[in-house]
């Protein structure tokens, strides 16, 4: 029997590029980084995950023009959790909507829609969504692939968010 996989799982195995090469003639290169796109659709790009918490990938070096950065968004259902990792890099999460709280090393953080929360370096973390009738979504910007690149690799995925649908919310997935 194959068991649904959620995003973290999926994350772990698949082949991703954190730093892409850059390679070429310095007029060819600046060339192609001045034409790539400035705008992303972001509805059309696919959610993840589930079933109670999902991610859509934003911006990466093996995404797009970014070399720096990864951006995504994490959309956890009614009532719901992400997993609870810890990882070298920073990271700023833009709150965009909903409420509910982080637990960084221990310390309850609360948060609502159009707060931004910094997790630090090497920071244990989880983030939950205290609203039983509306989804949170959050906007995480990290410079993950600089650390990788730097060879400062450390991530550690401690608990996974649930496998299993929430009572009442068994067929739900994020726009």
């Amino acid at each position: 029997m194959v068991k649904n996989r959620t995003m973290v799982e999926d994350r772990a195995v698949e082949d991703r590029l954190f730093v892409r090469a850059m390679a070429g003639k310095y007029e060819e290169l600046v060339e192609t980084l001045a034409t790539e796109p400035r705008v992303f659709h972001t509805k059309e790009m696919p959610n993840t995950g589930g079933p109670v918490f999902f991610g859509k990938d934003i911006m990466s070096p093996g995404k797009n023009s970014t070399q720096a950065f990864h951006v995504h968004i994490e959309t956890i259902a009614p009532g719901g959790r992400s997993q609870k990792h810890a990882h070298m890099n920073s990271a700023v999460l833009y709150i965009l909507e909903g409420k509910g709280y982080e637990i960084h090393n221990g310390e309850r953080l609360n948060w609502q829609a159009g707060d931004v929360a910094i997790v630090r370096n090497g920071c244990v973390h989880q983030h939950f969504n205290t609203d039983p009738d509306k989804p949170a979504r959050i906007l995480i910007m990290k410079s993950k692939p600089l650390f990788i690149f730097f060879r400062i690799l450390f991530q550690k995925g401690i608990e996974r968010p649930p496998d299993k649908p929430l009572p009442g919310w068994e067929n739900w997935k994020p726009d």
